[in-house]
């Protein structure tokens, strides 16, 4: 039984490093997430169908990427993939049965859409955590970045800034305004619930948050010169 178990584990090992490695460089066009939502489609009787288009960082909008940290993880360039205080926070709010918060940070959101189906399970959390910890180690940031602005869902079968660039506003990912950018980052924490294209009050009052948050960002972010 302990050779199995060590052979599971030193396959996982192996099999988790060799993802890590080919994502580096290598797009992921595919996600489980995705797959999760296709089902989800059949099972209901509606078409399954996918937006999507891998773009480099290069061909996104500085805005965007700006938009993003500032409101999805303000600290991503200094922590080493958890914010241990938004965690906290979550744990507490959670446990004293409040309405549910998320503490993930920009990194620990990627490994969750591209190595998990999102299930709130803790077996789910801890594959997170591992993958959060080999994603900083060997993609770093600006990688983790753009896996994330090309793979995050952001509408019913629409995945990645640029499908959402172009469906939203009939745009390249590469000219999204602050305005457009702030509005996409307004609607992550709920892409199938929010409108982009209708903004309500709730999304047009965090859109302006965002933007005082982007505002409130270094004027240059380490990524490289452009950004």
């Amino acid at each position: 039984m302990k050779r199995i178990v060590l052979k599971i584990v030193l396959w996982f090992f192996v099999a988790s490093l060799g993802s890590l490695l080919l994502f580096k460089f290598v797009p992921v066009y595919y996600t489980p997430l995705m797959l999760r939502r296709a089902v989800e489609a059949f099972a209901d009787g509606r078409p399954v169908h996918f937006e999507r288009q891998w773009v480099s960082l290069d061909q996104v909008s500085p805005q965007m990427v700006r938009a993003v940290v500032a409101a999805e993880d303000d600290t991503f360039f200094e922590h080493h993939g958890f914010v241990w205080q938004q965690i906290q926070k979550a744990y507490q709010s959670n446990r004293n049965g409040k309405k549910r918060r998320g503490g993930s940070s920009l990194s620990q959101q990627t490994a969750k859409n591209v190595f998990t189906f999102g299930t709130r399970t803790y077996v789910r959390k801890v594959f997170e955590a591992y993958f959060t910890v080999g994603q900083e180690l060997i993609w770093g940031k600006r990688r983790i970045l753009e896996i994330y602005l090309n793979i995050v869902e952001w509408g019913d079968g629409i995945y990645g800034v640029e499908a959402a660039a172009q469906h939203y506003f009939g745009t390249s990912a590469a000219k999204l305004s602050e305005q457009q950018a702030a509005l996409l980052a307004a609607a992550l924490p709920g892409p199938r619930i929010y409108n982009v294209v209708h903004p309500g009050p709730y999304m047009l009052k965090r859109q302006k948050h965002i933007i005082r948050m982007m505002h409130n960002l270094p004027p240059k972010l380490p990524l490289d010169s452009s950004f």
